[in-house]
């Protein structure tokens, strides 16, 4: 339960300090006075959105600190998991800069905004003046109703198959859209991959076929210098090889005069060799140089077959061809398993349909099973509040397609009156009648959620005298299993607080500040005689205070 709440430097909170008690505590005051800011205070501390402008005029930022009483609530695990130290008192603190920017903090222990509103759900639960019109909303009807039939762990299972459900089928949908496509494509594709498939392209042929042209193109040339050098080498009496041999032999004659360090016969020897060789090679050369017209087409088509290929698909190497006819292989390949792969995620889809279904009923069943309880109760609990004929139903009717909630479409039927069958509540419960079934609904889903604390603000919206009275009886008995705090601006339901506190506007000051305060029992009677009859209350409107606070 929330045991303290501090406020620096919020909107016209200076400095703010309150203690809560157990069971059911009013807060009053007059309008403008503030009571709206303080629940706003509250609910940035729980993780509502942050804004620099909330900061107190000067002031370098705002700090907000609640208090809570944690020991008899299971939320170890919870602190556990985000890495915060537990204590039988929780303080969770909210700070807001002067640049906008905010900082969460659950026992000193920095924490993001994701896990403070997570915390913040399991311990407190506030009613906003406005709230009562979402009863009119599908999503909170169905939310509703899944808190008091305690759905939370067959939802979780159903949204995983949902989810899931829904992966598979965009999946299906990508792979349609792109099967179509590669299918609008497959003949290009295949024309292009024959293409280069019958050309039998090899990586280094380009380069061979050029130097082979080439030297085929200058053939004559070539035989005629090759035929010179020959020559040079080998002629009987004055080639190369002739001379070298007669130095060889003339320097081995006189070689015993020379000195030992010049080798000029290994030397010779050794350039002899290369002449031999290099002659030999030559001739080799020679003896394979024609001019072949045969070889000559055929390098020059197989040229001219890849030059085409090479410009059609702007390109400069064989090596980017074959890389190409690789691409549209694997292209055509692809085209080819789509079917396959569709067909696959179509038996998956179906599958998880079948389970989806399962788990849907499952849900569906577990919410009707509900409609019957919350009906009575709803009803039993409008009777107290003065509508004795009212009459409720939860109706739930199966959609044909999934949705992310199951395939139940949840709605609340309402009638006030004798001889008229229910109808959507949005279209005929006045402002008073939501009020007061809001706050059934409330008590029915905060018994199932067995939440520390709820915050009603201004509940009592539309209704007064005999139903105003009989609305603080019902708020007074839930204060008896939890804390229940209201802010009303009616007697009937201040009377009934256990703690009654006063919110009110300083302006003693150059600037109006906000304060609130607990009330002594004397303090209670003029305030509530004052909520009956005005500021300066007559004896006639003390006398009613202290009758209400009596009973």
């Amino acid at each position: 339960m929330l045991r303290h709440l501090e406020v620096q430097n919020y909107a016209m909170i200076e400095n703010l300090n309150i203690d809560f008690q157990s069971g059911l505590s009013v807060i009053t005051g007059e309008t403008g006075a503030g009571k709206s800011i303080i629940l706003g205070a509250l609910g940035l501390a729980l993780g509502a959105r942050a804004d620099a402008k909330v900061i107190l005029s000067n002031a370098g930022k705002c700090v907000v600190e609640t208090v809570f009483d944690v020991s008899k609530y299971d939320i170890k695990p919870l602190l556990a998991e985000f890495e915060v130290d537990y204590f039988d008192e929780c303080i969770i603190r909210r700070e807001v800069l002067a640049n906008g920017k905010s900082r969460s903090f659950i026992n000193d222990t920095p924490v993001n905004l994701l896990q403070l509103k997570e915390l913040s759900s399991s311990l407190i639960d506030i009613h906003s003046q406005h709230e009562s019109l979402l009863l009119g909303n599908a999503n909170f009807q169905l939310n509703m109703l899944d808190l008091v039939a305690q759905t939370a762990c067959e939802l979780d299972s159903y949204k995983n198959l949902y989810n899931n459900y829904t992966a598979k089928k965009n999946l299906l949908k990508s792979l349609q859209e792109n099967a179509e496509k590669a299918f609008s494509e497959k003949d290009y594709a295949q024309f292009q991959f024959e293409q280069l498939f019958e050309a039998k392209l090899v990586e280094n042929e380009q380069v061979e076929l050029e130097n082979e042209l080439d030297l085929i193109n200058h053939s004559q040339e070539v035989c005629e210098n090759l035929t010179t050098a020959a020559a040079a080498f080998s002629t009987e009496q004055f080639g190369a090889e002739n001379q070298m041999n007669i130095a060889l032999n003339s320097i081995r004659k006189i070689e015993k005069y020379l000195p030992t360090e010049q080798h000029f016969s290994e030397r010779i020897h050794s350039l002899l060799i290369d002449i031999k060789d290099i002659n030999s090679e030559i001739e080799q050369i020679l003896n394979d140089t024609e001019f072949n017209v045969e070889r000559k087409n055929f390098a020059e088509e197989r040229l001219n077959l890849i030059y085409s290929l090479q410009q059609k698909h702007r390109v400069k190497t064989v090596a980017e061809l074959l890389d190409l006819q690789h691409s549209f292989e694997q292209k055509l390949s692809e085209i080819e398993n789509f079917d396959e792969e569709i067909s696959k995620i179509k038996t998956e889809i179906s599958e998880i349909e079948n389970n989806l279904k399962s788990a849907a009923k499952i849900l569906s069943d577990k919410r009707k099973s509900l409609q019957q309880p919350v009906t009575e109760q709803v009803e039993a609990t409008l009777a107290l509040l003065g509508m004795p004929n009212a009459k409720f139903e939860v109706s739930v009717t199966e959609l044909e397609n999934f949705t992310s909630n199951g395939t139940d479409k949840v709605e609340f039927l309402f009638s006030a009156n004798k001889n008229r069958s229910p109808q959507p509540v949005s279209q005929v419960a006045s402002g008073g009648e939501l009020s007061r079934l809001m706050l059934v609904i409330k008590s029915l889903v905060i018994k199932k959620a067995k939440l520390p604390t709820i915050i009603f603000d201004e509940i009592d919206t539309g209704i007064s005298g005999e139903i105003a009275k009989k609305m603080g009886m019902i708020l007074q008995q839930m204060g008896e299993n939890m804390q229940v705090i209201a802010i009303t601006h009616l007697p009937q339901i201040a009377a009934k607080g256990n703690v009654h506190y006063k919110v009110f506007k300083d302006e003693s000051g150059e600037v109006s500040k906000t304060g609130i305060a607990q009330l002594s029992e004397n303090e209670r009677v003029i305030e509530i005689a004052q909520m009956i009859s005005g500021s300066n209350p007559s004896e006639t409107a003390v006398n009613s205070a202290k009758e209400l606070l009596e009973k």
